[in-house]
């Protein structure tokens, strides 16, 4: 700005500068022109009113008549008066002798005086040496031009005064362009300056500085303009944080949903993913966005839904099924997206991941139809065996007898299983309060296998206690503890072999302390580790059922030990035996 100031400040005094030259110029031509024309009037008067007195031939041809003549009607030497002949000789000049002066019949004005007309000449003088004005007039008599009168003057004066003119007039100009250096320059300033400013926060705001504002009080148009810039920004700021704050509340939105969003453009490129999407594909947003949908997604099915939204413009859902990163079942929205004009610009796809529902339903499924199986053995025992006492059975005490006891062990199994169904629903949804105490570990277990010495002793099995020492103590919950216990020693009772071991430890760091539950039994596939902790699922249901198991011992277990904010884990080889480790917190 300072380089366009400088610019508009030469500018203008160039202007001025030039406007003043010209004037001068000009008022310089007008005057010079004045001053010559009131001169040629003078001479010509003065030649005129001679001519009028000296045109007698008597005069003309006497020198000293002549003289004295001229000297009646011009006393004054102001005027140099030159009487010349018709044939170019001076007759008389009362600034030279005119026995020395040369020929004039070649002189200008002397030949258009000699056609009858005013003859006027500017030239130097080779006699005075300066400048001079020339006017000559005929001297008639009787229509006859016999002679001319000629006034002269020097030009001197009106020279000096022109050049006293133009002295001042550059004099003036040097001033002018002082002064108006200075006003211009304020000038320049004063219009600069808010230009500069509203450039500045023009510039300002391009950069997102929309705080910038032009610091102007002038009223006048460039005041208004100043205005109308800091209501733009205003309107610019309020509208920027408007939009900042919904991109923000957008992006917290996005962040933080647990469905997938993605947006595709018309070129079926990927804009915009969050990051419920990357875990859904397994790849991070920058690599993906940008990318064809195709080439991103890494599913056919997905790809085929997103170009018929994009083709056919309509809403739909659709259940998709995906395998990278793994298998997944996803419930998919596919919307086009509309923009201001009504014209199709892209599609939004959202994703929920439904697999955990689609497990979770299969896994009511198999409950229901489990628990209608498990139900419907012993009910259909003890419906059968009734059935044979009513048909007669009776009659036959020992038939009887061993009928009762079968029809008793089933009702036993029977409720058993509901007992168990009923506590593992109380326990998954946390409605068993926790009531925690400090709980001596050693104790808790040697309770728990004097519990369970008759059923170990009818099979013949040696149980081994943890150490005594060092004491163990927890903060836990009692019943909930010694119910774990006692679920894995009669799972470890039930599938060891007779003359079998199971062995019991403990141990303890800073943090946590560890039961492990060891037997010599049968042990566990290597295909079926991971669900023994689900609800009715048996390694061998034939000899599981006829163990007298529930198939819910487990499923309690696991969730007891997660209620207590701990976690259970099995190692077992089929045929060597199986090691249930429970980790729980001190405290």
């Amino acid at each position: 700005m300072t380089r366009f100031r400088i610019k508009l400040t030469l500018t203008i005094l160039g202007l001025i500068s030039l406007v003043l030259l010209v004037m001068g110029m000009y008022f310089a031509k007008v005057l010079e022109n004045s001053y010559l024309q009131s001169l040629n009037e003078l001479l010509s008067r003065e030649s005129k009113l001679i001519a009028q007195a000296v045109r007698f031939p008597d005069v003309f041809t006497d020198k000293a008549t002549l003289a004295d003549r001229v000297t009646q009607v011009a006393p004054t030497d102001e005027v140099r008066i030159t009487i010349i002949d018709k044939d170019g000789q001076v007759m008389y000049d009362n600034s030279s002798h005119p026995e020395e002066m040369e020929n004039h019949h070649d002189r200008p004005e002397m030949m258009a005086a000699l056609k009858g007309e005013t003859g006027i000449s500017r030239r130097f003088s080779e006699t005075l040496g300066y400048d001079m004005m020339y006017v000559a007039v005929p001297v008639e008599l009787n229509n006859e031009i016999f002679g001319v009168v000629r006034s002269a003057m020097s030009m001197k004066d009106i020279t000096d005064t022109i050049h006293k003119m133009w002295y001042s007039l550059l004099t003036g100009l040097l001033v002018t362009l002082v002064v108006g250096s200075i006003v211009v320059s304020r000038i320049s300033f004063s219009i600069i300056r808010p230009i500069e400013e509203i450039t500045r926060v023009a510039r300002n705001i391009t950069q997102r500085q929309y705080e910038s504002r032009v610091r102007i009080k002038a009223k006048d148009e460039i005041g208004q303009l100043a205005g109308a810039i800091n209501f733009m920004a205003s309107s610019l700021e309020q509208q920027m944080y408007e939009i900042s704050e919904n991109q923000q509340r957008l992006a917290g939105v996005l962040t933080n949903m647990t469905s997938g969003v993605i947006f595709i453009s018309e070129q079926r490129r990927i804009m915009l993913v969050n990051p419920a999407v990357e875990k859904l594909l397994g790849t991070a947003g920058h690599e993906i966005v940008g990318k064809l949908h195709i080439e991103a997604g890494k599913s056919f099915g997905l790809s085929q839904y997103i170009d018929r939204c994009l083709d056919r413009s309509e809403k739909f859902r659709q259940e998709v099924h995906i395998y990278y990163p793994q298998e997944r079942i996803l419930d998919v929205n596919f919307a086009p997206y509309i923009n201001f004009k009504g014209e199709s610009r892209g599609v939004v796809v959202v994703l929920h991941d439904i697999t955990d529902i689609r497990r979770l339903e299969k896994m009511r499924s198999d409950f229901v139809a489990n628990v209608s199986h498990e139900l419907r053995t012993p009910i259909t025992s003890i419906k059968g065996f009734t059935e044979t006492l009513l048909e007669g059975a009776m009659q036959d005490e020992e038939t009887c007898r061993n009928f009762l006891q079968i029809i008793s062990d089933e009702s036993e199994r029977l409720y058993r299983m509901i007992r168990d169904i009923l506590d593992l629903s109380k326990i998954e949804q946390k409605r068993i309060p926790l009531h925690l105490s400090q709980v001596h570990l050693q104790d808790l277990i040697s309770s728990a296998v004097a519990i369970m010495h008759d059923q170990a002793q009818r099979k013949e099995l040696t149980i081994t206690l943890p150490s005594p020492k060092p004491d163990i103590w927890l903060m836990t919950d009692k019943d909930c503890l010694q119910q774990i216990i006692l679920n894995l020693l009669t799972n470890a009772i039930a599938y060891t072999p007779e003359g079998g071991k199971i062995n019991v430890k403990t141990e303890a760091d800073s943090e946590n302390i560890t039961i492990q539950v060891m037997d010599t039994g049968i042990g566990i596939p290597e295909k079926d580790l991971t669900r023994i902790f689900e609800r009715f699922y048996r390694v061998d249901k034939a000899r599981s059922r006829d163990s007298g198991g529930t198939g819910l011992g487990l499923a309690i277990v696991k969730h007891l030990v997660e209620n207590l904010h701990g976690h259970i884990s099995v190692e077992s080889k089929e045929g060597r035996g199986t090691t249930f480790t429970v980790t729980l917190p001190l405290t």
